[in-house]
């Protein structure tokens, strides 16, 4: 029986639907990173499809995020020499050469189905920091012996602590390079998509990393309640953020920072990165976007730890603004899972040369030869913009 009668006859994963016709995609001829978004879901099934693609209540951060890079109007500066264009980045000790990771994004045997060997596969292809969810479909272990491109690992604190701490014990003892903490879900938004698809986790596929553990951590995605997970924490605070620092010798990031406030009691929490998010407009709606609040989290944090940021970067463009705003790198989440479904690991690649070459096309017609050249002279003011 072939690969596609199985299909067929529903004995194989719905992330199958990708290898079947990636092969006929031109990977030359896609432009934008929207355009994977069209052909993902051409491919994959609807509840696969909206698992990604939503957000939650009425999806009005989702579409936020990706407006809001829109408005910022850019300053160019010219007769500049651009000769060179260099878009290395330095962070926590790790020359990186461009300034672009990829977001924690769960369940990737939804979307290919060599599943998460495939996204290791992808980020080494186009020398990009990966930061792999906890809820992945193959354990950490195993993705960091395929892994030929710096690794981090994602983290939910647990309600079972001891749980927490062997994750991050066996994060640090895979070479993960940091440790980033995800706080701003202590419990699942409300996605109306997964609730109309009856979203599960079909057969075969699993939170790889807590397996041993039960169904209940592995497999379950809504309580009985509807509200409460068994997997997050619900009484998260910033004393166990206290505690999980003192667990870990790499960097410890937290993840989903949206006020000044929270980026202070973070730090004095003893992490020592943070990345501006609003989960992709998965955790509430109608929090700002991620570009419209970050130049206040880059005043009060004032270079004392790395900042990242993420939500709706889709252009070099977006990427060159929120460098010059004042993040250390940004990281992209729904661009490289399309891709991957798409494409496999030549997708993924041809999403970040796609953002990285437009990153480096803006910089030279913006007259900044280099990230150190980036800074707030190149947004311009909205007083000068009307």
């Amino acid at each position: 029986m072939t690969r596609r009668d199985l299909l067929l006859a529903g004995t194989i994963s719905i992330a199958a639907r990708s290898a079947l016709s990636a092969e006929a995609v031109d990977l030359s001829r896609i432009a934008t990173l929207n355009e994977f978004d069209a052909l993902a879901r051409a491919r994959l099934s609807q509840m696969a499809y909206d698992y990604v693609a939503g957000g939650v209540g009425n999806e009005v951060t989702l579409r936020s995020n990706l407006e809001s890079w829109d408005r910022i109007h850019v300053r160019p500066r010219i007769l500049a020499d651009v000769s060179e264009i260099d878009t290395r980045v330095r962070l926590f000790n790790q020359e990186l050469p461009h300034p672009v990771l990829f977001a924690p994004t769960a369940y990737h045997r939804l979307y290919h189905p060599d599943g998460e060997l495939e996204t290791v596969r992808g980020a080494a292809e186009s020398k990009t920091t990966l930061v792999a969810s906890a809820f992945a479909t193959t354990t950490i272990e195993d993705m960091a012996r395929a892994a030929s491109a710096s690794l981090w690992f994602q983290l939910y604190v647990e309600r079972d602590h001891g749980v927490t701490k062997a994750l991050v014990q066996r994060a640090e003892a895979a070479g993960c390079k940091a440790i980033c903490v995800t706080v701003d879900q202590p419990v699942r938004g409300y996605r109306d998509r997964e609730i109309r698809d009856g979203f599960a986790l079909p057969p075969g596929v699993d939170r790889a990393n807590l397996r041993g553990l039960g169904d209940k951590l592995t497999k379950k995605i809504y309580a009985d309640d509807g509200i409460y997970t068994p997997s997050h924490d619900p009484s998260f605070t910033l004393r166990d953020l206290e505690w999980l620092r003192s667990l870990t010798r790499v960097p410890l990031l937290a993840k989903g920072i949206l006020t000044p406030e929270a980026a202070e009691d973070v730090i004095r929490a003893g992490v020592t990165g943070i990345v501006v998010s609003n989960h992709g407009g998965r955790s509430v709606d109608t929090v700002p976007a991620t570009a419209e609040i970050f130049p206040g989290i880059v005043d009060k944090v004032a270079g004392r730890v790395p900042l990242l940021v993420d939500g709706g970067i889709r252009r070099g463009t977006d990427v060159m603004k929120a460098l010059a705003m004042g993040a250390n790198a940004v990281l992209i989440g729904r661009p490289y899972v399309y891709a991957l479904a798409v494409a496999g690991a030549k997708g993924m690649r041809r999403a970040v040369d796609i953002l990285v070459t437009e990153l480096k096309m803006s910089m030279a017609m913006s007259g900044r030869p280099n990230v150190a050249s980036l800074g707030r002279d190149l947004i311009w003011s909205t007083p000068e913009r009307l």
